[in-house]
C-alpha cells in the first residue's frame, strides 16, 4: 500500500481497511475494558505489549505514510512541507506520547458509539506514560535529570518535557472540544466569519526586500538569539498521522479539512498561488495530549478540550544544546574519552576548530547544495545534529549552536585542568551547569530588556525574588504559539557574512535567507561560523514596522526546495493559533488589564494607526476575532522594547514564572556559591565568541548596534569566565560546586 495508483483507489483501499478495523477497534476497547477490570480486581498489571498486535490501524496511519517524506528526501524530491513535517515529527519519549494519543483518538472516531472502556487505565494499552495524560499524576521519584523535573519539587510534572502547555485562558474550539476556529467555512464568530489566514498575510504582512527598515538600536543577533532561546523552551510536535484514517485523505494531496489535515486555503487573487477548492498550502494539526480532544471520552466521559504537548522542559537549561531526553543526551556526548566533552564532527573542522557532528539519519534533508548552486558535481553533506532538531533551520542558528557546543568543551577542558581528579561525568555535569547559568544570565540581563521594555522589566523581571514553590513554570500555549513568535518579523531577508574588518566578505557574500535553510554545507565549505557571527553582531536586525512586517523569504519562500509551493510563515502562525484554540485578540488584552477596542476608532488608538485598524476590521469584522499573533505583532512597541503592550505582558509573565518556579535557578541560594555567581555575572556573549572562534574584535554588547557607546574592542581586552571558584578544596575533598536537594 506504499504507492496508491489513483485517488479513487486510495479511497477504496482505506474504506476496506476502515471496515475491517472498525471491528478490531471495538475488540480493542472491549479487551481494554477487560484488561482494566482485571487490573482493578486483581491489583496487578500485565504487559501492555501483549495488546500491541491490535495496533494495525495506527501503524497504517502513523508509521507508513510519514515515511513518504523520508523517501522524497532520499530521492531529492523534497517539498517544503516535507521539511516542516520532518522538523516537527515527535521523537523519543515524545513520539510514544503522541502516537498513543493519536491512536486513541483515531480508534474512538471509528466507533459508532463511545464506551468508557478503561477510564484512567487505558493509557497503559496505548503505551502512553501516565504523565502524558490529563489524569491524576503518579510520577516516579526516579526522574531523569535530562527532563529537569527536579527543578520543581512540589509537582515534578510542572515544567517537565512531554507535558501539556499550560492555559492562561480556556481554549476556544468550534465544537467546544477540538475543531479549530474556522474549521467550518460558514461558521460565524461574533457575527462575522473569520478571514482566510493567507488573506490576512497578503493584506497586512506583505513586505518586499526593498521595503525593509533596519533597526537602529539592536543587532541581528537579538533576533537569532531569540530563536535559539525559543528552541530551549518550546517544541510542539505535529500529529504523526499525515492521512485521515476515517476517509483515507492524504494531507499532502487534498485540501479537505479532516483530521489531522488543516490546509491553508488560498484566497482569490493570491499573488503567488492559484485559488480554488483544490488549491491550498498543506498543513498538519499539532498532536493532542493523551486524554484530551476526541480521546477525552475515554477518561471518565467528560469532554476535555484538546491540549497540545510541549516536548521540551520549561526551564532555561540549554536543552537545545544537550537534548531533552536521555537517549539523545547520551548520543551527543563524547563517551570515548574521560573529559566530559560533547561529540564533535570527525570529518570536517572550521579552521582547526570543532563543528557539530553529522546526523546519522540516512535521509538527508540538507542535501540542498546541488539544487541551490545548480552544480551537480558538488559534494553534499548531512545535516548537523544537536540537542534540538531545528539546528539546521538556517545557518545563523547553526552557528550559535556550534558556538555553545565549543564553549561547553572549552569549559570541560579547563575544569579538568583545574580538578584533574574529576571523572568524565562530573566534568560534563559541571560544564553543563555553568552553561545553563550562562543562558539564564544572558536572557534576563541582556536579551529581555531589549524585548519587553523597561516598564515590564521593572515590574516583573527586576531583582530576583527567590524560588516560589507555588509558581507553575510550565510554558503557556499562548507564549509558545503566539507571543514568542514576534521575532519572525525582525528577521532580515539576508544573512550577512562579514570579514575581519566587519565588511562584506568577497569570498563568501551574504546569503539570501531563503537560500540559507538547511544548508550546513555553507558552514563546512564557505568559511565556517566566523563570518556569520560577525554578520549577526555587526549588522542590525530588521525593524518590525506596521507598513513592513514579514519579509518575502518567510512569507513566500519558506523552505523553498521547489519553486511552485513554498510555505508562508505568517499564515502558519495564525493557523497554528486557531489549531490550538487560542481565543481572539481582545480576550488576551483583557487578561493583561489592557483596553479592549470595540470599533475602528478605538482600535486605531490602540495601534496608533487608523489605516491598519481599518484594514484589520475589513478582514475580521471585530477586534474580538483578530488572531492573537496578528494583533500582537501589529501593536506599536513599548518603551525600550520590540513588542507591543500585549506581548510584553505575556512574555514578561512567562519568564517571571520560569524564574520563580525553577528551584535550580542560578541565583537561588545553594545552587552556586557567591563567588561562582559573581563570576557568572561577568560572562558575556561577546567573550564567548572571542574564546571559541577566530574573531579578534567584537562589540562589548553583542545585542546593540555599533556606535560611539558600543565600539569594537579587541578580544584581548575581554575577560573569560574565571573558573577559580570551581576549584575543589583538597582539604575536605568537597567543592562548593553543588548543592544536594
Amino acid at each position: 500500500m506504499d504507492n496508491f495508483i489513483s485517488h479513487s483507489k486510495n479511497r477504496l483501499s482505506f474504506k476496506l481497511i476502515q471496515e475491517k478495523y472498525t471491528l478490531k477497534s471495538y475488540v480493542f476497547v472491549m479487551q481494554a475494558n477487560y484488561y482494566c477490570n482485571s487490573v482493578i480486581t486483581r491489583k496487578r498489571y500485565g504487559n501492555p505489549k501483549k495488546y500491541h498486535n491490535l495496533d494495525v490501524p495506527h501503524f497504517l496511519t502513523v508509521q507508513r505514510f510519514p515515511s513518504r517524506s523520508l523517501r522524497r528526501v532520499r530521492r531529492e524530491m523534497v517539498r517544503p512541507h516535507d521539511a516542516l513535517r520532518l522538523l516537527k515529527q515527535p521523537r523519543g519519549e515524545t513520539r510514544s506520547a503522541v502516537r498513543s494519543a493519536d491512536y486513541m483518538a483515531q480508534t474512538l472516531l471509528l466507533l459508532t458509539f463511545r464506551r468508557n472502556a478503561c477510564e484512567i487505565h487505558l493509557y497503559i494499552l496505548g503505551g502512553t506514560p501516565q504523565k502524558m495524560c490529563s489524569l491524576p499524576w503518579d510520577f516516579s521519584s526516579s526522574v531523569s535529570k535530562h527532563v529537569s523535573s527536579l527543578a520543581f519539587r512540589n509537582d515534578p510534572r510542572r515544567g517537565a518535557s512531554n507535558t501539556p502547555f499550560s492555559r492562561w485562558l480556556p481554549a476556544e474550539y468550534e465544537d467546544g472540544i477540538s475543531q479549530p476556529r474556522g474549521w467550518n467555512k460558514n461558521r460565524t464568530f461574533n457575527n462575522f466569519m473569520l478571514p482566510l489566514v493567507r488573506q490576512v498575510s497578503n493584506n497586512i504582512l506583505n513586505t518586499t526586500d526593498a521595503g525593509v527598515v533596519n533597526d537602529t538600536e539592536y543587532t541581528h543577533m537579538v533576533t537569532l538569539f531569540g530563536q535559539w532561546n525559543d528552541h530551549d523552551l518550546t517544541f510542539t510536535p505535529f500529529s504523526p498521522s499525515i492521512r485521515s484514517f476515517s476517509n483515507g485523505i492524504n494531507c499532502d494531496e487534498s485540501c479537505d479539512r479532516t483530521e489531522p489535515c488543516i490546509p491553508i486555503a488560498i484566497p482569490l487573487g493570491d499573488p503567488r498561488l492559484p485559488s480554488g477548492p483544490d488549491s491550498c498550502i498543506p498543513a498538519f494539526r499539532s498532536a493532542p495530549v493523551c486524554g484530551t480532544g476526541n480521546s477525552a471520552y475515554n477518561f471518565g466521559g467528560e469532554p476535555n478540550k484538546r491540549e497540545q504537548i510541549n516536548a521540551l522542559t520549561a526551564f532555561l537549561d540549554l536543552g537545545q544544546v544537550y537534548g531533552s531526553d536521555e537517549k539523545l543526551a547520551l548520543f551527543l556526548r563524547d563517551l570515548e574519552n574521560d573529559g566530559g566533552l560533547l561529540r564533535v564532527n570527525t570529518e570536517f573542522r572550521d579552521n582547526s576548530r570543532e563543528l557539530l557532528p553529522f546526523n546519522p539519519l540516512q535521509a538527508n534533508m540538507c542535501a540542498t547544495r546541488k539544487r541551490i548552486t545548480n552544480d551537480t558535481t558538488v559534494r553534499e553533506v548531512p545535516c548537523f545534529i544537536a540537542g534540538d532538531v531545528r539546528v539546521d533551520e538556517n545557518i545563523a542558528l547553526t552557528s550559535i549552536h556550534t558556538l555553545f557546543m565549543r564553549e561547553h568543551n572549552r569549559l570541560a577542558r579547563l575544569l579538568k585542568r583545574l580538578n584533574p581528579q574529576w571523572d568524565s561525568e562530573t566534568l560534563y555535569q559541571e560544564a553543563r551547569k555553568i552553561m545553563g547559568a550562562y543562558t539564564q544570565v544572558f536572557v534576563f540581563r541582556d536579551y529581555l530588556p531589549h524585548i519587553v521594555g523597561v516598564d515590564a522589566m521593572r515590574r516583573q523581571l527586576g531583582r530576583y525574588p527567590g524560588y516560589n514553590a507555588n509558581v507553575d513554570p510550565s510554558i503557556s500555549n499562548v507564549f509558545a504559539t503566539a507571543a514568542y513568535r514576534f521575532a519572525h518579523l525582525a528577521i532580515q531577508p539576508f544573512l550577512a557574512r562579514l570579514d575581519a574588518n566587519y565588511r562584506e566578505d568577497p569570498r563568501f557574500p551574504s546569503v539570501p535567507l531563503f537560500k540559507a535553510f538547511f544548508t550546513p554545507w555553507r558552514v563546512v565549505f564557505e568559511g565556517g561560523i566566523d563570518p556569520l557571527l560577525r554578520g549577526l553582531i555587526g549588522r542590525p536586525a530588521k525593524l518590525n514596522t506596521q507598513d513592513h512586517m514579514m519579509v518575502d523569504a518567510l512569507r513566500e519562500k519558506l523552505f523553498q526546495f521547489v519553486m511552485h509551493l513554498a510555505l508562508d510563515l505568517g499564515s502558519l502562525n495564525m493557523e497554528r493559533g486557531r489549531d490550538h484554540g487560542l481565543p481572539g485578540y481582545n480576550a488576551w488584552r483583557k487578561l493583561c488589564g489592557l483596553s479592549q477596542p470595540s470599533n475602528q476608532a478605538q482600535l486605531a488608538q490602540v495601534l496608533n494607526n487608523n489605516d491598519l485598524a481599518r484594514r484589520l476590521l475589513q478582514l475580521y469584522g471585530t477586534a474580538d476575532n483578530i488572531d492573537i499573533w496578528m494583533g500582537g505583532v501589529a501593536e506599536p512597541f513599548v518603551r525600550g522594547g520590540r513588542v507591543g503592550p500585549l506581548f510584553s505582558c505575556l512574555i514578561a509573565t512567562q519568564f517571571q514564572r520560569i524564574r520563580q518556579g525553577d528551584r535550580l535557578w542560578y541565583e537561588n541560594p545553594g545552587v552556586f556559591t557567591q563567588a561562582q555567581r559573581s563570576a557568572l555575572s561577568r560572562a558575556s556573549i561577546s567573550s564567548i565568541i572571542c574564546d571559541n572562534t577566530g574573531i579578534t574584535s567584537v562589540p562589548t554588547d553583542a545585542f546593540s548596534v555599533l556606535s560611539n557607546r558600543n565600539r569594537l574592542v579587541r578580544c584581548s581586552r575581554l575577560r573569560s569566565l574565571n573558573l577559580s571558584a570551581w576549584r575543589e578544596r583538597a582539604c575536605t575533598g568537597e567543592t562548593a560546586r553543588r548543592q544536594t536537594f
